[in-house]
């Protein structure tokens, strides 16, 4: 189901295996953080080229109890032996490829972040035992679920590169030919992954002979005979795996309309980047515009926004971001000077982040388009429980089918995250390539508390417009006056700080013509991979007064989503 109304508990995937799991777990007394991680165990079963522990994520939690949301940065690492050069060909001294070179390469591979992830949400706090939270997946992998038509699509669109791969081949491609819609499909080999670290705990991944499994196979690819892929070694090590930690993070806030925003802080860039399109957008009265007007306002503030992000935003081991300023209610005001509201004047240039007054002075100056390469593949979910505990939860391994690269004999494909650091070194860009740095992200796991109490969670894949959708979410939830299920309904635009803006047909066909008076421009969406016209797949949940929780995901896109409650309400 899209939407479910009722109480004791709720859930929203992208899958229902791992929506009907997670409901189990709360049903069975769990609370959401053990809910979500059985959920998300399932989703590497049922959703292997968009999550599972071979790649990272971000994971959002409402304490109840305290009263306080904590973070977990769970984001891949590059290896410390990374070379600044990594995606140049020496050759040519240029780039490579986006793909297939760089996508489809060992060089891709950053130091999985999900199972590190798993087991210090559960620690914090979970009240059951990762073994036991693997129980359910172990069974469907070894089950098996019945293929739809978005995985039997996801996986012909990957057919030719996964067929460059010996163990890919013999895992997704049976016979040569993606698996038929109806047909099941079984993962024997994750099941029995899943058992050793259901007896080995997270070291069983991290250190010993899986950890020496994935650091070879990072190393020398397994290729089939013949192959015509590059599939470029990386340079990841036993050590690498060894030493990844995840990072508890202080979570991003900003208020916005009397409601407090929670978001993820680098090295994500979602948190900062949707609280600084908020804090832009909340010296305006949106309420009372029309759709144009509207639109007009939210994409030039996201773009200015973006411009930020990209000018100031990454990993801040490595890097110093301004994040304090960036969310400054004094900064954002002068960030709103440059948003002419009859025209636009995308792309912007950064603003200045060390002198700022809040007053007008010159406009922004005009900026360069930025290149983005995130993926659109990644998945979310959204997980209250009985006693009010939330949980929002984004995990990925970057583009559909990550790497390509299935660790032989054990059922996961890992992840290709380093394409995500900028391809060309600059030492004045944040998210340049550096060891041992995390590359930035744009997901944005968001929890929303109304009164001091949680009112809505959301999140969404997209890669770069993961940004976009959360925002437009809210926006349509809080200032146009949506319920959450039509928001999540409501066709989406996207910009990145780009003269274009990127957007669902059904969008342009609905409010391309109101946008015209301002000069913005629309182009059809569309995935360099897949080719699907979505943007983001998000789930959310809404809680009402008495706990009235109404579960959402989408009803269409990728397939549409499965939310489910514990107790429905007629």
């Amino acid at each position: 189901m899209a939407t479910s109304i009722g109480r004791g508990g709720a859930i929203s995937t992208v899958d229902p295996d791992a929506t009907r799991i997670g409901l189990q777990v709360l049903r069975d007394g769990g609370n959401a953080v053990d809910a979500a991680i059985a959920a998300a165990a399932a989703l590497g079963v049922t959703e292997p080229y968009s999550s599972g522990v071979g790649g990272g994520g971000y994971f959002v939690h409402y304490d109840a109890r305290t009263h306080r949301i904590g973070t977990i940065d769970g984001r891949e690492t590059a290896p410390r032996r990374m070379r600044h050069d990594a995606f140049i060909d020496p050759a040519t001294k240029q780039p490579y490829r986006f793909t297939p070179e760089r996508v489809s390469s060992g060089v891709a591979v950053g130091v999985p972040g999900t199972l590190r992830t798993w087991q210090r949400a559960l620690d914090r706090w979970g009240t059951r035992s990762l073994a036991r939270s693997l129980q359910p997946a172990t069974r469907l992998a070894r089950r098996g679920f019945v293929v739809d038509q978005t995985f039997h699509d996801q996986t012909a669109d990957n057919q030719q590169r996964f067929a460059q791969f010996r163990p890919t081949k013999r895992l997704f491609l049976k016979g040569g030919q993606p698996p038929a819609v109806g047909s099941r499909f079984r993962n024997p080999d994750l099941a029995r992954t899943y058992g050793l670290i259901a007896r080995q705990g997270v070291n069983a991944l991290y250190r010993g002979p899986l950890a020496a499994q994935i650091a070879h196979t990072v190393q020398h690819p397994p290729k089939v005979k013949g192959a015509t892929l590059p599939a470029k070694p990386g340079r990841m090590t036993r050590r690498d795996l060894r030493r990844y930690r995840t990072i508890d993070r202080r979570p991003t806030k900003v208020g916005y309309r009397g409601l407090k925003v929670f978001g993820m802080a680098p090295s994500s860039s979602g948190g900062s980047t949707v609280g600084e399109a908020l804090n832009i957008l909340e010296r305006y009265r949106l309420s009372g515009m029309d759709a144009g007007a509207f639109y007009h306002h939210y994409l030039e503030a996201i773009a200015l926004a973006f411009a930020d992000r990209n000018a100031y935003v990454g990993d801040p081991r490595s890097v110093h971001v301004p994040l304090k300023d960036l969310l400054s209610d004094t900064y954002a005001a002068e960030r709103a000077c440059s948003l002419d509201e009859h025209t636009t004047h995308k792309p912007f240039a950064a603003g200045s982040v060390t002198s700022y007054d809040g007053k007008c002075g010159q406009p922004a100056a005009r900026g360069a388009t930025g290149t983005e390469t995130e993926n659109v593949e990644t998945t979310n979910m959204t997980v209250v429980d009985r006693w009010g505990n939330v949980v929002e939860y984004t995990l990925t391994i970057e583009q559909t089918g990550g790497s390509g690269i299935v660790v032989p004999g054990r059922g996961f494909l890992l992840n290709n995250e380093l394409t995500d650091f900028s391809a060309v070194y600059d030492e004045h860009d944040p998210n340049r390539i550096e060891p041992l740095k995390r590359p930035r992200s744009s997901m944005s796991p968001t929890i929303v508390l109304k009164g001091g109490r949680p009112w809505l969670a959301l999140g969404s894949p997209g890669g770069a417009t993961i940004i976009n959708t959360v925002a437009q979410l809210l926006l349509d939830r809080v200032d146009r006056g949506m319920t959450i299920a039509q928001a999540m309904a409501e066709p989406r635009v996207s910009n990145t700080n780009t003269a274009v803006s990127t957007a669902e047909p059904a969008f342009i066909a609905k409010y391309g013509a109101a946008l015209a008076p301002y000069g913005q421009q629309l182009q059809a969406s569309g995935d360099t991979f897949t080719g699907a016209q979505e943007i983001g797949a998000a789930t959310a949940i809404e809680i009402g007064r008495r706990g009235l929780l109404t579960a959402v995901a989408e009803p269409t896109r990728r397939g549409g989503g499965s939310a489910l409650v514990v107790k429905r309400t007629r």
